[in-house]
């Protein structure tokens, strides 16, 4: 949410003011020549062995200072870390230069790595280095054009890149999927982001890419940097194609994932972030929320309306409106007291259906609120030069910010959530959304001459004793400009601070937010999932978060921020989703659907909620001045919803199979297209469609006033998933057409077997009393295989799962594995049919249908040990 703040800003000690923006801001690309006239590196006293290189980096001739001083001596350490994934980091020799904490990101476990899939070269003087595949040869990464700026305030390195290369990732942001290769540039600088617009920094820092060369191979870099950076790419005449990064601050500290197939570099780039978080079964359920609620009558009248219209609801939440004077952890005596809020959720729960709450980073100030005179007490806020709270303002209004590095605030805030969530005597909610955490402030930029008025005279100081690392303190060079670096980043807020806490602030362990800033919201989300955790020892915790990091999906989720209700977002819905799922590790995302800002059209919703069935995270939210836009609005959409709903039920153990193999193992549970046709040059650009799991292929009708879509069919064999037909892919186009608003075109591919619930139901609970039935579409060959997982849904431990290995060859159908799941009273572990598409004839035993071509074999099988029927 977003709200333009009129008034004056809270008159309170504050940082030393900045300086004022220099006149000689660089444009967006930096100069090549400027760049070229500076000396480099050189190598010295080079140590190798066989799974590791060290060096001494010393600059090569004059300090070149372009945007701050010269480094003069850097240390470089290249690490065969594994088979698949190479190591370098150049950091200066004292190593004072910021670091990225390892309780934010912990650096991945290795070995020595027995025959690396990649090797490092380089050269002296000036220095440069390359990495390629030893495979094929195919250079991957190379800086020899350019040379190395290590600045107190500007590091830049730059790579060739094949021309018109497929680049994927970089988030976050609402660009194409395969990312514009001229004259662009990524920005990351975490920022409130109404209407997330394009070519712009979002809510988030992920600086990692994937650069897919078809039968080349794909590989991923990953730049483990949490300064706000200006990421480059272009072609030019004289330079060619390449990639930069031109970062104000940290080290260069790369990881080179050698793939080789799209998937794999997915799996690898877990390996270095954390593997992603597994949630309870009933989050994939239908949810419904909007700012604006106005009372908890209101929003336990959305709740019945849902069952009137007989559209399956599984969360509700509420947004900021439950709050009294909107302060964190409080409820409005008039229109939410508490009494009435205990009721609302344990109605809900009573027939298990579930209840969400939101919370801000920014605390209100007014004396007698409990959670800021403890939190002040404990010292838990973000200092000002004095050592008072350092203030801005938020929802509440005059606030402090929580300092997540203090020792004190996990616990400060663990308490906080639970004397509020408290299941005997508060809101015994079942998840938590963190929102404006990026963090957004909405104070002025502190450029402002009021601000300038207010800061006269205060001082820089740090905060509290700075933790010491090996070899150096690793929290950042003292005496920079923090405000107004010379470089500047091109962030849509403005400056760096420009509303947002402001970057000469010192975090409790001597670090600034002018190297934390990109993990403020990480460090909230994973502390708010920390105490959710102890809230509910045992239970898998759900977290939702709008400001993110590199490894955030290790513990929390994300929905994509404040969009809007136009047919340009519900397919940019598209193109995040495939970033966060299968490149950046987010497993469980997804964007407000029917869109936050702006009136909603029926046509719209409508179409919005057939696509968001089929997106992990699936939640229709509204800004509080729009529409009405709950599903049961219009005819249309509760036809729509209806639809949509019974699918996704029917489908939700075939897709929280995915996910829990994405969480062990790093596979996609979200596919790009050319993550299963990785050799098809057709599907490199391939961006409103998808596959949902590794089986169906999505691909929504993306028009208004339109009841055709055209998409792209691979060589493969497919089946229409409503009708059973066989489809023979033809690596072309295909133009389906009288495709109703509460129709989406869905192919089953070919080779792939579908767990599915007999039925739908109304919860997740019910559904889990449902049989199940197979739905096995053979390849070419007459072969298939699948997987289905099993667990009680909701527990972290689960000593008594089920692994199912499903099969189909030569007419044998087969269910092998791990049985140890124990169903709980009424659920179902039952398969009552297995249907098989593309039969030419019936045979066997078991009904025949002969427009569809199919034939279903009566059950019942259980699944609880190995069995097997020949067709």
């Amino acid at each position: 949410m977003f709200l333009v703040l009129w008034g004056t800003a809270a008159a309170a000690p504050a940082p030393v003011d900045p300086s004022p923006a220099p006149s000689d801001i660089p444009a967006v690309f930096s100069s090549s020549n400027a760049i070229s006239n500076c000396p480099g590196y050189e190598a010295s006293n080079i140590v190798e062995t066989d799974s590791s290189l060290t060096a001494d980096l010393k600059l090569a001739g004059a300090s070149c200072n372009i945007y701050s001083e010269d480094i003069k001596d850097l240390k470089l350490l290249v690490e065969y870390q594994t088979n698949e994934r190479l190591h370098v980091k150049i950091f200066d020799a004292g190593e004072n230069v910021f670091q990225v904490h390892e309780q934010v990101l912990p650096r991945p476990k290795h070995e020595r790595a027995q025959s690396s899939a990649l090797d490092f070269n380089f050269v002296e003087k000036p220095f440069s280095f390359s990495v390629k595949r030893k495979e094929n040869g195919e250079v991957l990464f190379d800086t020899s054009a350019d040379q190395l700026i290590f600045e107190t305030q500007y590091v830049h390195l730059r790579t060739r890149l094949p021309d018109h290369p497929n680049l994927y990732g970089l988030g976050e942001h609402s660009d194409p999927f395969r990312l514009v290769t001229q004259n662009y540039q990524r920005v990351l600088w975490n920022a409130e982001s109404p209407n997330i617009p394009t070519n712009n920094n979002l809510y988030g820092t992920h600086p990692v890419y994937f650069d897919h060369r078809g039968d080349k191979g794909t590989h991923g870099v990953f730049l483990l940097n949490a300064n706000a950076n200006n990421i480059n790419i272009n072609r030019t005449d004289s330079a060619g194609q390449y990639l930069e990064y031109n970062t104000i601050g940290g080290v260069i500290d790369l990881y080179f994932l050698a793939g080789k197939q799209p998937i794999d570099v997915s799996k690898q780039y877990a390996e270095v972030v954390g593997l992603p978080a597994m949630y309870p079964y009933w989050l994939f359920g239908f949810q419904q929320c909007k700012y604006g609620y106005w009372d908890v009558n209101m929003v336990a009248e959305v709740v019945g309306n849902y069952s009137t219209a007989n559209i399956p609801l599984e969360v509700m939440w509420t947004d900021i409106d439950y709050m009294d004077l909107r302060q964190d952890f409080t409820v409005d005596p008039a229109r939410f007291p508490m009494s009435k809020m205990r009721e609302l959720v344990d109605t809900l729960h009573k027939r298990d259906q579930r209840y969400v709450l939101i919370l801000d980073p920014g605390i209100h100030t007014a004396p007698g609120y409990g959670p800021y005179d403890r939190g002040h007490q404990k010292g838990v806020f973000l200092k000002a030069s004095d050592d008072s709270d350092y203030l801005g303002v938020q929802w509440a209004g005059v606030v402090a910010w929580p300092d997540w590095f203090a020792p004190t605030t996990q616990d400060w805030w663990t308490d906080e959530i639970t004397r509020a969530f408290n299941p005997e005597t508060g809101i015994d909610l079942d998840g938590l959304w963190v929102d404006m955490n990026e963090a957004s402030n909405f104070c002025p930029n502190p450029g402002s001459s009021r601000v300038k008025a207010r800061a006269a005279g205060a001082q820089d100081v740090q905060r509290g004793d700075p933790v010491q690392a090996k070899d150096g303190p690793r929290t950042g060079l003292p005496n920079r400009d923090w405000f107004n670096p010379k470089y500047h980043i091109n962030n849509h807020q403005g400056d760096i601070s420009g509303r947002t806490l402001w970057t000469n602030i010192t975090n409790y362990d001597g670090t600034r937010q002018y190297d934390t800033h990109n993990y403020y919201g990480h460090m909230m989300a994973t502390a708010t999932q920390n105490s959710m955790l102890m809230r509910r020892p045992g239970k898998r915790p759900f977290v939702m978060t709008r400001s993110t990091f590199a490894g955030s999906g290790h513990k929390v989720a994300h929905w994509f921020g404040d969009n809007q209700s136009t047919w340009e977002h519900y397919l940019t819905s598209i193109r995040q989703m495939l970033a966060f799922v299968a490149v950046h590790q987010m497993p469980m995302v997804g964007s407000d659907v029917c869109g936050f800002n702006m009136d909603a059209s029926e046509n719209l919703c409508a179409r919005w909620a057939m696509l968001g069935a089929f997106q992990p995270f699936y939640r229709n939210h509204a800004e509080y001045s729009t529409r009405p836009q709950e599903f049961y609005q219009w005819p249309t959409t509760t036809k729509a919803a209806q639809k949509a709903i019974d699918i996704r039920y029917k489908l939700m153990d075939y897709i929280y199979t995915a996910l829990y193999y994405q969480s062990t193992t790093g596979q996609p549970m979200i596919n790009p297209t050319f993550y299963l046709y990785p050799n098809d040059a057709n599907t490199f650009d391939l961006q409103d469609q998808w596959f949902y799991g590794d089986a169906l292929l999505i691909t929504p009708v993306v028009s208004d006033f339109s009841d055709t879509v055209t998409f792209y069919l691979p060589e493969d064999t497919f089946y229409d998933y409503w009708t059973g037909q066989k489809v023979i892919g033809k690596g072309e186009n295909v133009t389906i057409s009288n495709v109703t608003l509460t129709d989406i075109p869905v192919h089953v591919r070919g080779g792939t077997i579908i767990p599915h619930r007999k039925h739908s139901a109304n919860t997740t609970t019910l559904l889990r009393q449902q049989d199940f039935y197979f739905l096995i579409a053979p390849d070419a060959d007459g072969n298939a295989k699948g997987r289905l997982y099993l667990d009680d849904g909701e527990s972290i431990e689960q000593p008594n799962k089920s692994e199912i290995e499903l099969t189909y060859d030569n007419g044998k159908f087969t269910a092998t594995g791990q049985f140890g799941y124990m169903p709980a009273s009424g659920e179902s572990v039952t398969v009552s049919s297995v249907v098989i598409l593309g039969q030419d004839k019936a045979v066997g035993v078991g009904r025949w249908s002969s427009e569809a071509k199919s034939i279903e074999v009566e059950g019942p099988w259980k699944l609880s040990g190995n069995w097997g029927f020949n067709l």
